[in-house]
């Protein structure tokens, strides 16, 4: 059971990564947003965070 939540957090780390590689520091800020809001079971903070990302997407 923990090599499962080694893998996990290995590949949230490696996507957190890749997002900050690619959308620089926004796509930090959206991606804590968004997992925040989904933690938190809170729809407007993952709402914003979602639309941030997609925004960042669209370019």
């Amino acid at each position: 059971m923990p090599i499962i939540y080694l893998a996990v957090a290995a590949l949230a780390i490696g996507f957190e990564q890749l997002v900050q590689w690619k959308y620089g520091p926004m796509g930090i800020i959206a991606f804590l947003a968004l997992s925040l809001g989904i933690k938190a079971k809170n729809t407007m903070i993952g709402g914003i965070g979602a639309v941030i990302l997609v925004m960042l997407l669209a370019q």
